[in-house]
């Protein structure tokens, strides 16, 4: 009988914005079923806390390489930091984004800039820096991009970030057409409410979601890892061009949260 354990024994992966949150559970995942991993976060320090307390169970899995993702230098950074040390690069996951709220009337342009540099550029520069260097290797690669269920239904005040988490999904269809001829797979995971160190913040959060969620509870972070795992595995390659939302059915009813 074949053996379903999904493993990533020392494949190569960057994962951005990872300090905290979605992006630090997807690089516990991967370093715990054997993949080397580059992490990046804005904040040198919570990227070097990220990789001690991953250290802490996988030793010598888990680097940082801190800094803005959204800058080229960085981006440059991280891709050569993995092909150097490791000789390859197999999943890049652009999950850095940051969430301005603001009325649309009233948006600053410079808001709208920093939204799309960080949730836009910095998601296709990086993927077009991976897609580089995995279109030399026979196997290929996976690249995966972090929507949101604010590309797929409208929330009150994000009228810039729901723009750009729809952008990319129709970002990585487009990269079907360019990427599958080198064995190079691209899809989008789209997560609603989800518990993490920023959102929770807000003591009222999981109370008003399980409201409204059909499933009774907003997501986990390791509700999110566990599909963005599954999208970036070898097994999954034929899965290309996809987005998978995760939110317990909130899509399905749209009640928005008071």
């Amino acid at each position: 009988m074949r053996n379903n354990k999904m493993d990533f024994n020392n494949k190569v992966a960057i994962v951005t914005g990872a300090g905290q949150g979605i992006g630090f559970e997807i690089c516990k995942q991967l370093a715990g079923q054997g993949a080397l991993v580059i992490l990046n976060d804005l904040d040198a320090q919570l990227a070097q806390q990220a990789c001690t307390v991953i250290d802490q169970q996988c030793p010598g899995r888990v680097h940082a390489v801190p800094g803005d993702c959204s800058n080229m230098a960085v981006i440059n950074q991280m891709v050569e930091y993995a092909t150097g040390n490791f000789g390859r690069l197999d999943i890049a996951i652009a999950n850095a984004g940051i969430t301005l709220f603001g009325a649309f009337l009233d948006y600053r342009p410079e808001a709208f800039d920093q939204v799309m540099k960080v949730n836009l550029a910095g998601s296709f520069f990086l993927a077009q820096a991976a897609a580089r260097k995995m279109k030399q290797q026979p196997g290929g690669g996976s690249i995966l991009f972090m929507s949101s269920v604010t590309g797929h239904l409208a929330h009150k005040g994000l009228v810039a970030y729901g723009m750009s988490k729809a952008a990319l999904e129709m970002l990585a269809r487009n990269l079907v057409i360019e990427l599958s001829q080198y064995r190079i797979n691209i899809n989008t995971v789209a997560p609603g409410a989800t518990l993490t160190e920023r959102t929770t913040e807000n003591k009222n959060y999981e109370t008003a979601w399980q409201k409204i969620t059909p499933g009774g509870r907003p997501a986990t972070v390791a509700d999110i890892a566990n599909a963005v795992l599954f999208l970036v595995h070898e097994r999954s390659r034929h899965i290309n061009g996809q987005n998978i939302v995760i939110d317990g059915g909130w899509t399905s009813v749209g009640i928005q949260p008071e």
